[in-house]
């Protein structure tokens, strides 16, 4: 108590400005009493107690609990000066590695969270919370942001006339025309939490202070550049994040409620002063110049500025003001929402399956709310609603039910790809100077009727987040298949080498962690070879998918029920095979992806290629129910959603604006007007001009 004591004094004094001496002065008592008191070796008795309360402005009765909660009133906003030197940043070069796009965040994010996991026995939980704000929500946010301190330098930065400089005035135009703003908030559970100071080395400074920082214990990390936070800024039109962390072990005697804010903005000056660009959010520091540093906030804080946690379980609440979708300017709640679900589901559908017994490591939830009130209901991301055929062949995995060939459609065959993982060029001990062999693991199963897109491989290792996926055509007669690698600890913690391939495979990945090939660090950390082993693996896996492939040719696709490999094509979902168009004189339909709900209904997503024009295309979308032959009814559409560059029209059209050569909407099918149930039918989507359509 009484160290406590102490630390927790000379933090306030540090606060308040204030000497020892001085404080000695006010209170009536020697120097040498205050110092006995800051150094923790003597409490103060009740009485003076009471009187340093006074003097330092502190609530009744903080001095024994120790409160360190920081008022609204001290909050400001740190911008750091520009350099001496000259040198000007016209925006953070890290947030280019990566499109600005809502699936993208929620890849890195999830993936940080991954990383930092606090109890290997229980699932690190993670919620994203879509939240639009209006009216008296939104004065009360920006007055506790202090906004119209900001106004000015944010105006200042929007007429820089750079690409950022572009992207603010934007954001700024939207929120004022529109009288709303939209927050993301990203909370994860069972996680460290920003621990460390707030300038030294630890888990705060690198993810609030630094650039190219990855703070990374686990082996089985997918990050390792220090580059993915930098989505959270990008995601966010005014460059903005809020940050609320709940740390995993205390720093300076507290944990939960540690609070911070920073800003990416690009040099700018503001009359005669000139500007770095960056700004932090908090308590003034007055150790260091003016700068601001983190702070324990009071619950009403926390709750004007939307970051209130629903448990006190450690993890950390990313808030991005201003969540956008890229360059989709009209994308709404709906649509960001599902961008975030198939964000999730396409990633992380394996790390949400664990084996029987066993916990998962990830659980994620998406919800939609608009001042307070939900309006797409929390859903809890389902792996087999993204991937049902692979998700069946890792459970079988883990469930060891896996076989030698297959002979039924749910069966899963199993084999073992060696990887050669090179020795260290500078090892540490005898064991990292040798090679090591492991055997990965390569699963196939039988692909869904309704997959859109089959005959893929797809990769990833310890913390199951997919890395790569690449198509491997059948040999001519071969059936739709779905296959699974799983390398390094992905492959099980008693697999040999699995330890040194999950390092080797980590250092093979570049900065978006979505392929294995040549890298620096690959070429700078292990012996010569290291890439010829690389490319070795990647061979192994696509004559392994092969050789797999023949072995299932033409097999029973049920118990006892043979299904024609032509047959099964032609249940398989496709955009339309018909007499193709100009591509530079017609839109195209260039992708479609979807899958049948618990309603029985197609749930699509359509990507659209579109010729450039001055004007805007105006295009019916058609569904239709096809087979092999016979008539393609038209099927109506019980839901359309413009997700980029298109609108829908009050009469079901498709607005796409002028000059985009991509888009993309979202669809839902009618049940009422199927002609057949949606699984026994090929699904056919184009874009007509009405003319056509009629």
């Amino acid at each position: 108590m009484v160290d406590n004591y102490g630390a927790w004094l000379g933090r306030q004094l540090e606060r308040q400005r204030l000497t020892q001496t001085e404080l000695a002065l006010r209170v009536g008592v020697t120097r040498a009493a205050v110092s006995t008191w800051v150094s923790g070796r003597v409490m103060p008795r009740p009485e003076t107690l009471k009187a340093i309360e006074q003097v330092l402005g502190v609530a009744p009765g903080a001095s024994m609990s120790m409160d360190e909660t920081v008022g609204q009133e001290r909050l400001t906003w740190y911008h750091r000066p520009a350099h001496a030197d000259g040198g000007r940043e016209y925006g953070n070069a890290a947030a280019f590695a990566f499109d600005a796009d809502l699936s993208v965040l929620a890849r890195e994010a999830t993936q940080n969270s991954l990383d930092e996991v606090l109890d290997i026995a229980r699932p690190v939980r993670v919620r994203h919370v879509l939240h639009e704000i209006s009216s008296e929500r939104l004065d009360q946010f920006r007055r506790v942001l202090r906004w119209d301190d900001l106004r000015a330098h944010y105006e200042a930065a929007a007429n820089a006339g750079r690409k950022v400089s572009r992207a603010l005035a934007r954001g700024l135009r939207e929120m004022e025309e529109r009288e709303s703003l939209v927050l993301l908030r990203i909370d994860d559970y069972n996680a460290h939490g920003l621990t460390g100071d707030d300038y030294d080395d630890g888990r705060f400074s690198a993810v609030v202070r630094r650039q190219l920082d990855s703070v990374k214990s686990n082996l089985s990390a997918g990050g390792s550049f220090g580059l993915g936070k930098a989505t959270l800024w990008s995601a966010s039109s005014l460059g903005m994040v809020l940050i609320n962390s709940t740390l995993g072990e205390p720093h300076d005697g507290h944990c939960e409620r540690r609070l911070i804010g920073r800003i990416d903005l690009p040099w700018h000056t503001l009359g005669e002063d000139a500007f770095a660009g960056p700004a932090w959010f908090g308590e003034p520091d007055n150790a260091r110049e003016g700068a601001t540093r983190s702070w324990w906030a009071d619950e009403a804080t926390v709750e004007a500025l939307h970051l209130k946690r629903d448990s006190d379980e450690p993890g950390t609440s990313f808030l991005v003001v201003g969540a956008h979708q890229g360059d989709d300017e009209d994308a709404d709640l709906e649509v960001l929402y599902e961008k975030l679900m198939h964000g999730l589901g396409r990633n992380f559908w394996a790390s949400m399956i664990a084996a029987p017994g066993g916990i998962p490591l990830l659980e994620a939830s998406v919800v939609a709310m608009r001042n307070g009130v939900e309006v797409v209901t929390e859903r809890r991301v389902v792996p087999d609603d993204y991937e049902p055929a692979r998700s069946r062949a890792l459970r079988a995995f883990l469930e060891g039910s896996t076989v030698d060939r297959l002979t039924t459609h749910e069966q899963v065959v199993e084999r073992r790809i060696s990887l050669s993982v090179p020795a260290l060029r500078n090892p540490e001990s005898a064991t990292e100077g040798r090679s090591v062999q492991h055997e990965a693991v390569l699963l196939l199963t039988t692909a869904e009727l309704d997959d859109p897109r089959p005959n893929q491989l797809v990769c990833m290792r310890g913390n199951r987040m997919v890395v790569m996926a690449q198509t491997i055509n059948p040999p001519l007669g071969g059936n739709p298949y779905q296959a699974l690698l799983l390398a390094g600890t992905a492959a099980g913690d008693s697999v040999v080498g699995a330890s040194a391939a999950e390092h080797f495979l980590r250092t093979a990945e570049p900065p978006e962690h979505d392929t294995w090939k040549r890298t620096e660090d690959l070429v700078v950390t292990y012996a010569r070879g290291a890439v010829r082993s690389i490319n070795d693996f990647r061979s192994a896996m696509r004559e392994g998918v092969l050789a797999l492939v023949s072995t299932q040719k033409d097999h029973p696709a049920e118990e006892g029920e043979e299904i024609p490999s032509i047959l099964r094509e032609s249940l398989r979902m496709d955009p339309p095979k018909g007499p193709p168009r100009n591509a530079r004189s017609y839109p195209q339909v260039d992708d479609v992806e979807g899958h049948i709900d618990e309603a029985g209904a197609w749930q699509v997503r359509v990507e659209v290629n579109l010729p450039s024009q001055e004007d805007p295309w105006t295009l019916i979308p058609v569904l239709r129910f096809a087979t092999r032959s016979g008539p393609k009814p038209v099927v109506k559409w019980a839901k359309l959603i413009a997700e980029r560059n298109c609108e829908v029209t009050p009469d079901g059209s498709l607005l796409f604006r002028a000059g985009v050569r991509t888009a993309a909407f979202l669809g839902a099918s009618d049940v009422q007007d199927h002609p057949v149930p949606a699984r026994m039918a090929r699904l056919e989507v184009d874009v007509q001009r009405a003319k056509e359509s009629m």
